[in-house]
């Protein structure tokens, strides 16, 4: 394919000397060659830095900014900044990808004159790797992919993440990666509502490492869910509803309020030891909620047996922990047994 549109590849690299060759040597490799790699290093207390230089001195496509450690929000910033491609994506320090992901993409978004791309991703653990790809390919108008990225439907692998999208420059301009450790919420929602055509693409071309012990995903429930995940969810659709599309508010509002029911059952069972303290702050944000569940619950996605657990909870913390502990212990293996008769 022609290659006359430059894409920026942005990199953060803090500290990942262990595996910033094998992302960086994936970028490079690239059959769509027309690429700006942008490293941004943020600080890196190991070789990470000077594994940087190296790429730049050995491929003039690859750029290097050093700058103090501000963390992944700012070092994505940078890049944002610093990013001269009509196309811009992103590539985590630890992950790679597929040799013709963004010809893949690119071509897609020409042939659909889309000016966003999205694909699916596989998932790479010390021991195994998960890829559910299929052929299919849909194109979305407007804020439709917005609304299917909101029902967190797993055959529509679309996700907060940046690292599996590809969009036209001018659709991120003027937006920033908010100081958050969850700092793709924020951007990825303004991102996909200003899409006017989108196409993604059901097939597997980024390679989502799972083995690393620090990484976000892996923190599990802690301090950062309830100061900064919890509150990003709020911020999200307060923003929707201020933007005119409070229907979305409220699907975002449905696994908000998913989500803290589960929650309040891991912390329930877990030794936290600010146990008492997160119970109750999560018994408070579900009392609170309660005047909109008629309406969150009523929307088609919504499952009637969340808003009957709900409501559960809602009459009785305890009888609610009481119905789950049935409901792991008994109902789910004998489930589990009949599905496979």
């Amino acid at each position: 394919m022609e290659m006359k549109e430059k894409i920026s590849v942005i990199v953060t690299v803090y500290n990942i000397e262990s595996y910033l060759s094998r992302a960086v040597d994936s970028i490079l490799a690239q059959t769509y060659q027309n690429l700006e790699v942008l490293l941004i290093d943020d600080g890196s207390a190991d070789r990470s830095g000077a594994f940087c230089d190296a790429y730049a001195k050995a491929d003039r496509r690859v750029r290097v900014i050093h700058q103090a450690n501000g963390g992944a929000y700012s070092a994505r910033n940078t890049g944002l900044s610093a990013a001269s491609g009509e196309l811009v994506t992103f590539v985590d320090g630890d992950d790679w990808i597929d040799p013709d992901m963004y010809e893949r993409l690119l071509c897609a978004m020409r042939q659909h004159r889309a000016d966003l791309a999205v694909c699916r991703y596989r998932k790479v653990f010390e021991d195994r790797t998960v890829d559910a790809s299929t052929r299919r390919e849909a194109v979305f108008e407007g804020q439709e992919l917005l609304a299917k990225y909101l029902e967190e439907d797993e055959d529509w692998l679309i996700q907060t993440a940046v690292w599996n999208k590809l969009w036209r420059r001018e659709l991120s301009q003027g937006l920033v990666f908010p100081k958050s450790l969850y700092e793709d919420m924020a951007f990825t929602i303004r991102l996909l509502a200003r899409s006017k055509r989108s196409v993604y693409l059901d097939r597997a071309y980024y390679n989502y490492f799972c083995g690393r012990a620090e990484s976000t995903t892996n923190l599990g429930l802690n301090e950062h869910t309830f100061d900064d995940l919890i509150p990003n969810f709020y911020e999200r659709s307060a923003w929707l509803t201020q933007i005119g599309r409070a229907d979305l508010a409220l699907l975002q509002d449905y696994f908000l309020y998913k989500r803290l029911l589960l929650f309040y059952t891991a912390v329930a069972r877990s030794r936290d030891p600010q146990k008492k303290e997160r119970l109750a702050f999560l018994r408070q944000k579900l009392q609170e909620g309660r005047g909109s569940y008629p309406e969150i619950f009523g929307i088609p996605q919504a499952n009637p047996n969340e808003y009957r657990k709900l409501k559960l909870f809602l009459r009785s913390p305890l009888l609610y922990r009481a119905a789950m502990r049935i409901n792991d212990s008994v109902l789910i293996p004998i489930k589990t047994r009949r599905s496979r008769w």
